[in-house]
């Protein structure tokens, strides 16, 4: 597939219009999502009638997430208590999106509230991994990996609250970062006491994605958390030199549940891959294991549905339901410890990144995991529970607030399987360096089910 950058660099020299990438998109759409099912709100008879902005994506479709406002396209979040809600108003990230060219062709599936590690809610269905279909395309931007995976678009907007762009880039075979906290505006709305979530690309090529983080990036009036920004755009990294890295490799989880053992040897290849590349990879595991995480992790995650204006809580998922009452039943004080606690366990684990420039780890504890698994379990809290499984990397970035993306790097059983590299806090652009660098020795491309 020809990337977004270049199809933009088409519309521009008259090669091809934005009309004629919106129908070539829409036709691709209708043909994988009835068997994926990533697109649950189209607006097809709006993006064909819009005239894109003369932005880098002039002209470039665009699926955005169900759990971002989008000004007169429905906007469930996945739950039957917004089946039929119509926004009147963007999302800033959607604004500048649609700043940049981007044409907006619908919203793309998620769980209900995002609050799960799959794309899977009573609303909208489960949606499907193209590389089997058996299986989660995992995170609940699953179906703007699944779109991406499918060849139905080039790149599409996730967003990452615990592993959400990171789990799907892994599970489908992509690119994904999520930025740095304060990097992408929540505006209108905020992102919780930690800001634990941030919008971000799922993306076939690692340009794509630095140049989407450009025109999404940037500080919004009112915004608690903002980071510094870059001393150039993020598009010039890709392909510059990132010099001798020093890069701490670790299969150990912050999160401690099993790994497996094929999803490990992919982590030590990829430490084998670097080191040939002529970085300094050292075996070294931030002081980030505690069996307790998961648990005070919850004390926020549960506030994230008790949010939500919901009258009949009858309405909610189990689990939803479950974490929304026990939002509600947790005093101030528990939360305003949980808070404390988690700021002064990220501070103690980001000092690890004063001797190393980047740590790498497996993506995944798993292989995607099949559809229906984490909802096995009655208990929500056992389902909750099953999330930390399959994800046990990823939401200690969200806690600290650094940058990490995941990169393809292998693929087992028919599967593709992610590594993860962590950043300092704010340097995305040490990990567009390093991505693009792997890009080129391991290109990953010609591997998707639709090359």
């Amino acid at each position: 597939m020809i990337d977004a950058l270049e199809l933009a660099a088409q519309v521009r020299a008259g090669a091809v219009s934005a009309r004629e990438l919106t129908e070539a998109a829409i036709g691709r759409i209708e043909a994988t999502n009835p068997g994926l099912n990533f697109l649950v709100t189209d607006c097809f008879e709006q993006a064909l009638a819009t005239e894109p902005s003369d932005g880098p994506f002039s002209g470039v479709p665009m699926l955005v997430k169900d759990l971002n406002e989008t000004a007169g396209v429905r906007t469930t979040f996945s739950s039957r208590a917004f089946s039929d809600y119509v926004p009147t108003t963007d999302a800033a990230v959607v604004r500048r999106m649609k700043d940049a060219g981007f044409v907006v062709l619908g919203k793309s599936n998620t769980p209900e509230f995002g609050s799960t590690c799959v794309t899977e809610s009573a609303l909208n269905g489960a949606c499907r991994n193209p590389w089997n279909t058996d299986r989660t395309p995992g995170g609940s931007s699953g179906g703007a990996g699944a779109a991406v995976a499918a060849g139905a678009l080039p790149l599409a907007h996730g967003s990452d609250g615990g592993g959400s762009i990171r789990i799907p880039a892994s599970c489908c075979g992509l690119f994904g970062i999520k930025p740095s906290r304060g990097r992408v505006s929540p505006a209108p709305f905020v992102s919780g006491s930690l800001e634990l979530s941030q919008s971000g690309p799922l993306s076939v090529t690692v340009r794509d994605a630095a140049a989407f983080l450009d025109v999404i990036a940037g500080y919004e009036p009112g915004d608690a958390h903002w980071a510094p920004p870059p001393p150039r755009p993020f598009l010039d990294e890709v392909g510059a030199d990132p010099g001798r890295l020093r890069i701490a490799f670790t299969a150990e989880p912050p999160i401690p549940y099993p790994v497996d053992d094929a999803v490990v040897a992919v982590a030590r290849d990829a430490a084998e891959a670097l080191a040939a590349l002529g970085h300094e990879v050292v075996e070294q595991t931030p002081p980030w294991v505690d069996a307790g995480l998961l648990d005070t992790f919850a004390k926020l995650w549960q506030v994230g549905p008790a949010m939500y204006p919901v009258a009949d809580q009858e309405l909610l998922e189990p689990l939803n339901r479950t974490l929304a009452a026990t939002a509600h039943d947790t005093s101030s004080v528990v939360f305003a410890q949980s808070v404390t606690s988690l700021q002064r366990f990220a501070r103690r684990i980001v000092a690890f990144w004063n001797d190393v420039d980047i740590v790498l780890t497996p993506g995944l504890a798993k292989l995607p995991v099949p559809i229906g698994w984490v909802f096995e379990p009655e208990d929500p809290w056992e389902q909750f529970d099953r999330g930390g499984e399959f994800t046990p990397f990823t939401p200690i970035v969200n806690v600290t607030g650094q940058p990490a993306a995941m990169v393809p790097f292998g693929i087992v059983d028919g599967l593709p399987v992610g590594v993860q590299l962590i950043g300092r806090p704010a340097d995305e652009a040490t990990l567009f360096r390093l991505a693009a660098q792997i890009e080129q020795a391991h290109p990953w491309a010609q591997h998707l089910p639709a090359s």
